[in-house]
């Protein structure tokens, strides 16, 4: 069988867990190491990491639900991240993986830290990616972030209106989304990963499914957060920040700052670039990665 593209060496990942027929990719050997990507992208925005990872690692590297080929069986109830959570877990288990590591950007860091919230012991070690909680992100929000990242309200909007907006011109959206990012160069996003994400994104189920994971965000998420903040609720793990510079706001606490009051061992580094690190940066967060999960003992 051919390898599946984007991953030389790696095999297709087919599989029914947790209510979601997962795609994606496996490859590599040693500790699980779950990787989970960000909007709008698909689990092809690791392929410039993965072989660096897999020299140590046994890379899962699904779409999440609803992303890419990834399909939940249903959309009701709303795919919060606590149920994306839930799903993942099954997925590892599927696998033989009772325990691993996660390393998660943007929307896959915020599913990622939720499911290390809500399944003490399962998650390791975990690397977040541009992300610091939604509920510290939401209480910092101003004229300035909303303008920036006006897809977190556009995207939230009661269905149907954003999924009928999107319709009419998906391309122009996510090069926009894509732009906003600082990713508009090929070096960032070749024009056959470019055209990989394009695709995806014109599939009308696909573009539902990552409005209700922005409409999620905004409702279950954050009162997820709110109750588990109230609660003095931690992730039970070591927790890498990993942030580029170029987000940086003068004046605010830095993000390792802001996980220390969810973790209590966070260590915080920070890349060049935009905010699709493992796309624009892949060698500095390899260099960040690497000796973060050198540390994970063998689990499985």
């Amino acid at each position: 069988m051919a390898a599946p593209p984007f991953f030389p060496g790696f095999r297709a990942l087919d599989i029914e867990a947790g209510g979601v027929r997962f795609a994606g990719v496996i490859g590599g050997a040693g500790p699980p190491l779950l990787l989970l990507h960000g909007f709008p992208e698909t689990h092809i925005a690791w392929r410039k990491l993965a072989p660096a990872l897999a020299r140590q690692h046994s890379l899962i590297i699904p779409d999440l639900p609803g992303y890419g080929a990834s399909r939940p069986q249903a959309m009701t109830p709303r795919w919060t991240k606590r149920r994306v959570g839930a799903a993942l877990v099954a997925l590892m288990r599927a696998l033989g993986h009772e325990h691993f590591a996660l390393a998660g950007h943007d929307r896959g860091a915020r599913a990622g830290y939720r499911l290390a919230l809500d399944h003490p012991g399962v998650v390791s070690r975990f690397a977040s990616l541009t992300v610091v909680p939604t509920l510290d992100a939401m209480q910092a929000v101003d004229y300035r972030y909303a303008s920036k990242s006006y897809h977190w309200f556009l995207l939230a909007q009661e269905a149907d209106l954003p999924e009928r907006l999107l319709a009419a011109a998906p391309d122009a959206f996510i090069d926009r989304a894509f732009a906003g990012m600082g990713a508009e160069s090929d070096e960032v996003i070749e024009p056959s990963a470019r055209e990989a994400y394009r695709t995806a994104f014109r599939n009308a189920s696909v573009r539902h499914a990552i409005c209700e994971d922005y409409r999620a965000a905004l409702e279950e998420d954050l009162a997820q957060d709110q109750a588990d903040h109230a609660a003095g609720r931690k992730l039970d793990c070591p927790v890498l920040m990993l942030w580029p510079r170029a987000q940086e706001v003068p004046g605010r606490p830095g993000p390792a700052e802001i996980w220390k009051g969810w973790a209590a061992d966070v260590t915080g580094a920070v890349t060049t670039g935009g905010h699709l690190q493992p796309e624009d940066r892949p060698e500095e967060v390899a260099a960040a990665l690497v000796p973060f999960f050198k540390q994970e003992r063998r689990s499985t």
